[in-house]
């Protein structure tokens, strides 16, 4: 048997429910899967019981996981490399926690390419990020804004576009005696009307997330609909210290428990399947998002969406001719930044635009609603489909090692 290609991957934690832990997975069993490649995934991100390493099932010695701190540090890098004989290096999640990678490119490079999974919020062009870029071998875009973005910053280096996916099996429509079922439990027997408008936020409750905005525009929807015709359920962290306090929010705005409701428990992906299948619509008004993993499965459900034409989710909203929801547009951008990020776009967005397209949504019917959600549902399957988004990883991962050997430190420059 020829030897099986090993992968270092960096990222969160693999079994992890976060979106970067689970792209990871998929990621991981797609290789594994061909039987041609063993890895080694440094899992963090996340608090550990302990670190001790752990054995994949069903793969056994061919994927191995050790818990760690953080993403890594050069000295961990240079030690595992080295041990594991490692032939390729791949890593994703935001370029700001991997500089101190890209500094160790000369010696990481000749032994072993580094492969980049890339997603970029927004325009304009980041051309901080140039020399990020141009220390990987390949990198491989989250977005077609992010590989439109790399291609106009560091266009030498090679790069493909490959989208998210998500697991088919898990997200999907289910039967309407189910669906029965699940409102019954949702809604009946907690005292709630099974049947009324129901809108779905699953995010971080962070500042660019938009979370205090859209229950106060909330408020409004409901001032014309009524007050007793819809509810927003909102699947997040009330109290997280990067967003707004959302229980004052609420309060305050007069809102009741049957207006907006807090789910706060972390939920398997199986539960938060079944809540896209009973919801009615699910929102994100975010001002930058990368590629938006809640309005895809909820279209992998058969749900609709309402979407800010921003980053990824512009592509899930529509695909140029149809649409899958309501799409928001922009009403101005704002250029904001920090000292790691000078400059990018935050897509503002009007109140009046996100009333109306819950107008909109309400106003389609169950009948409208279903049939733009199955509509979304075949978007997802031929756009992102689980089957493709793992053989395709195999299949980049397989070529960049047989061109591995091109790497060169040497830069030759014309003297006057």
């Amino acid at each position: 048997m020829s030897k099986k290609i090993k992968v270092l991957t960096l990222s969160d934690h693999p079994l992890s429910p976060s979106g970067v832990g689970t792209q990871t997975k998929y990621f991981c069993q797609g290789l594994l899967e061909t039987g041609k490649f063993s890895i080694l995934s440094l899992g963090g991100a996340i608090k550990h019981d302990n670190y001790n390493q752990i054995m994949v099932e069903p793969y056994n010695e061919d994927w191995r996981i050790i818990p760690i701190d953080g993403y890594g540090t050069p000295e961990m890098i240079r030690s595992v490399i080295k041990t594991e004989n490692i032939d390729i290096v791949w890593f994703m999640t935001d370029p700001r926690f991997w500089d101190w990678l890209w500094m160790m490119e000369n010696e990481i490079r000749p032994h072993c390419p580094m492969v980049y999974y890339h997603v970029w919020d927004n325009f304009p062009a980041p051309k901080y990020n140039r020399n990020f870029y141009m220390s990987n071998d390949h990198i491989v875009t989250i977005s077609k804004l992010t590989n439109d973005i790399v291609r106009e910053v560091a266009p030498e280096v090679p790069r493909t576009y490959h989208p998210h996916a998500v697991d088919p099996d898990v997200f999907k429509p289910l039967p309407p005696d189910v669906v029965a079922k699940l409102k019954d439990q949702m809604w009946t027997s907690q005292g709630h009307d099974p049947d009324k408008f129901t809108v779905f936020w699953n995010n971080r409750n962070a500042r660019r997330k938009q979370s205090g905005s859209l229950i106060f525009w909330f408020k409004d929807f409901l001032d014309q609909v009524g007050h007793d015709k819809a509810r927003l359920l909102m699947h997040t962290d009330p109290n997280d210290p990067h967003g707004q306090d959302l229980v004052a929010i609420i309060k305050d705005f007069g809102l009741n428990k049957d207006q907006v409701m807090l789910s706060t428990s972390k939920l398997p992906a199986e539960n938060l399947a079944a809540i896209y299948n009973v919801v009615d619509v699910t929102i994100n008004i975010s001002d930058a998002e990368g590629f938006g993993l809640s309005t895809l499965e909820s279209l992998s459900c058969g749900t609709p969406i309402i979407a800010t034409m921003t980053g990824g989710l512009q592509e899930q909203v529509t695909n140029g001719v149809d649409m899958f929801g309501i799409p928001l547009y922009p009403s101005s951008k704002a250029l904001i930044g920090s000292q790691q990020v000078p400059y990018i776009y935050e897509d503002r967005l009007d109140k009046n635009q996100v009333v109306s397209a819950l107008n909109k949504m309400y106003a389609l019917g169950n009948e409208g609603r279903r049939q733009m959600g199955l509509a979304g549902l075949k978007h997802v399957h031929t756009n992102y489909n689980f089957n493709t988004y793992r053989s395709k990883w195999a299949e980049i991962m397989e070529k960049i090692y047989n061109s591995r050997g091109n790497y060169t430190s040497v830069v030759f420059k014309e003297v006057a």
